[in-house]
């Protein structure tokens, strides 16, 4: 059984002082996950109170649908609730809002004007007491990410980790017939709005990858006829990572975002180099004819965990990062691939082939602890993490004129969903929290 509680003792940091809110002593509602009884918690979230009353309710409404697309949180009808829009500013009836069978309620203000600010207190209705309140204020032209920021506070307190709806996804937006699919790199927001295209197809581009950062991506590209890594500014000017390479690809950044971790192919060998950023001789790590690629750092830096054939199928090892004592960690049934480490440390995720199924998994950096998350007929691959470490998103492509398309699954294989994109997607990136 895994417990999530909040944190024993929650600071409440107020932006400008605006609050003068109560912090508890300790955890009062918790979120458990056990087999398969989990039940997600119900949350109660009235309108935000707003002088655009519709403005209040879309922002209501966007935090609804983050919490429960987190698979944690049942949000209820805001239709059926005893009051319809919150009020910031006072004490709640808890026995009315008992009758409505809630765990916590959240109570909520929203405003517009040069910038979008906003107040917010949770409260947890069966001990009368209140578990977070915070105030915030972000840009009038995105104003969507306050809905995400008070989010990722109303998740962070109810469920003891960090949130990760202020966020975005970089993936490969593909449209056209299959035999001539025109592919983009494109960006959104992890709730699929605000979607952009950061290039214009004119090559085909495979595995983009956010940087630490959020500000540079990096991707493989066969603008030369064979596939080379590039480098680029968010939406800037690409340039090619390292030159007089015959093939580069399956790119990744390096925890502090100055390096670039990828493999070579040369002479039917293919190996493990890093090279800085901004290019330069790049440092070969592996060594040898088998194949070695998707290369990934542990967040600390100091392992890499890798795919290779080297023992006759695919399978996954670690080394440190300077290269050399590679340990094999797979030992399941089958095929394993592009092994991406969690951003907390504790799981990397992976792509297995067994029995004529595509699973998408997780295993601990030892080996041990293998769970597959997701199982599908059809292909699917390419996991990347939530900042948090709680969520995968990978693609899923059944073939045929459908198209590939994003899904994300929690680490515990519950709440597998589709992600809708404009068109066909591959490849994710998520991206960290935003500043």
């Amino acid at each position: 059984m895994t417990i999530l509680t909040r944190r024993d003792a929650l600071k409440l940091g107020l932006a400008g002082g605006a609050l003068a809110f109560a912090t508890p002593s300790r955890a009062l509602v918790e979120i458990v996950v056990s087999g398969g009884n989990f039940v997600p918690l119900p949350i109660a979230i009235p309108d935000f109170a707003s002088s655009d009353a519709s403005f209040g309710a879309e922002i209501a409404q966007i935090v609804r649908d983050n919490l429960k697309r987190s698979g944690l949180f049942a949000p209820l009808d805001p239709a059926t609730l005893p009051v319809r829009v919150g009020d910031v500013s006072g004490t709640p009836d808890f026995a009315t809002w008992r009758t409505t069978a809630v765990d916590a309620l959240v109570m909520g203000s929203v405003e517009r004007g040069g910038e979008v600010s906003s107040q917010v207190r949770v409260w947890d209705t069966q001990a009368a007491a209140q578990v977070v309140g915070k105030a915030y204020t972000t840009d009038a032209q995105n104003y969507r990410r306050i809905a995400h920021i008070v989010s990722d506070a109303i998740y962070s307190a109810l469920s003891g980790g960090a949130g990760y709806f202020d966020t975005q996804v970089l993936f490969v937006a593909e449209t056209g017939p299959k035999a001539n699919r025109v592919k983009r790199l494109a960006i959104m927001d992890q709730d699929s709005a605000n979607l952009q295209y950061l290039s214009a197809g004119k090559a085909l581009t495979l595995t983009p990858r956010l940087s630490p950062r959020g500000d540079q991506v990096v991707f493989t590209s066969y603008e030369d006829g064979n596939p080379q890594v590039y480098v680029a500014g968010l939406g800037g000017q690409s340039k090619k990572l390292i030159n007089n390479a015959p093939m580069s690809f399956a790119p990744r950044f390096s925890p502090d975002g100055n390096a670039v971790i990828f493999s070579v192919s040369n002479g039917g060998a293919t190996n493990i180099y890093v090279a800085g950023v901004n290019g330069g001789k790049p440092t070969q790590l592996t060594d040898g004819t088998a194949i070695d690629t998707s290369p990934c750092y542990s967040p600390d830096g100091s392992r890499i965990v890798f795919e290779s054939d080297r023992g006759g199928a695919p399978q996954i090892y670690i080394m440190g990062a300077g290269g050399g004592g590679a340990q094999r960690i797979s030992y399941g049934e089958g095929t394993y691939s592009t092994p991406v480490w969690s951003p907390v440390g504790d799981l990397i995720a992976f792509t297995r082939q067994s029995g004529g199924q595509f699973q998408i998994g997780t295993m601990k950096p030892d080996g041990s602890g293998e769970r597959i998350l997701s199982a599908s007929n059809s292909v699917q691959e390419g996991p990347t993490w939530a900042p948090n470490g709680r969520v995968v998103m990978f693609f899923r492509d059944p073939g045929g004129d459908a198209g590939p398309g994003l899904w994300s699954v929690d680490i515990w294989g519950r709440n597998e969903i589709s992600i809708p994109t404009e068109s066909f997607a591959s490849d994710p990136s998520w991206s960290p929290l935003r500043a």
